[in-house]
């Protein structure tokens, strides 16, 4: 479907080493009959040049001989070229070092504000999430926990995981060491095989409801929260997460 493109986490996973890479943006051209055959290749530069790249330096090459972010760039490039609605960005830049990764985060944000097009970026990297999104939902184990604008639901998070997330992000302070020794093998088979809150297990605030139970999503302070925490108006404040113990995304 045109109006729905990916862009993978592995660069070099996208495109066969054994093919010349534009041959990838000319196939996806004319099988979408995109351009009239005549002018695919100028409209295939245009497309490179909306990423930084042109025809010239990368024609006839293969993707061994580009940079990770170059071949990224490709990726980019390739899915623009059917005028995409909407791109899937899954994991696009874990694979890449910090300069180039802010390089391609830049260019999904100047593509979504130049050309309109919605990007749904998927991550585990919460910083370029803050940067880049403008709504965030964030997941365990298949579940959205908490889910509205980025600056609310990472700036102040409200559910018990989400706050454990944010606070799990490594600090350059060798006085706040990773102490805890986490089973993630025991705590993906209980969570997945949980009759009620998947998180209960983990939960500092876990009550007995959650036992037995799966949460409803309920709405609080512009978005919403899937926690018994915030059922009814006896809601718990949770907005301090100092007291909540320190474990990784698994």
């Amino acid at each position: 479907m045109k109006e729905v493109q990916p862009i993978f986490q592995d660069p070099f996973a996208t495109f066969s080493p054994l093919k010349r890479i534009e041959t990838y943006l000319y196939e996806t051209a004319l099988n979408y009959d995109i351009v009239k055959r005549a002018n695919v290749s100028q409209y295939i530069d245009e497309a490179l040049g909306s990423v930084g790249l042109s025809l010239r330096e990368v024609k006839g090459r293969y993707p061994s001989e580009l940079s990770g972010g170059q071949v990224q760039r490709m990726s980019v490039a390739r899915a623009l070229i059917t005028k995409p609605s909407l791109l899937v960005a899954d994991e696009a830049v874990s694979m890449l070092d910090a300069s180039l990764r802010m390089s391609i985060v830049n260019l999904l944000m100047e593509l979504k504000q130049r050309k309109g097009v919605s990007v749904i970026y998927i991550t585990h990297d919460l910083a370029t999430a803050y940067y880049v999104a403008d709504h965030v939902a964030v997941m365990l184990r298949g579940w959205i926990v908490e889910m509205g604008p980025v600056e609310k639901v990472l700036g102040n998070p409200l559910h018990p995981y989400t706050q454990i997330l944010k606070r799990s992000v490594p600090q350059a302070d060798p006085d706040k060491k990773w102490k805890e020794r986490v089973n993630l093998a025991m705590l993906e088979m209980e969570e997945f095989l949980r009759a009620g809150c998947k998180f209960a297990g983990r939960c500092p605030a876990v009550m007995e409801i959650c036992q037995r139970r799966e949460p409803e999503d309920y709405s609080v302070d512009g978005r919403t929260v899937k926690c018994f925490l915030y059922e009814g108006d006896d809601n718990v404040s949770l907005e301090d997460p100092s007291h909540l113990s320190m474990y990784g995304d698994v």
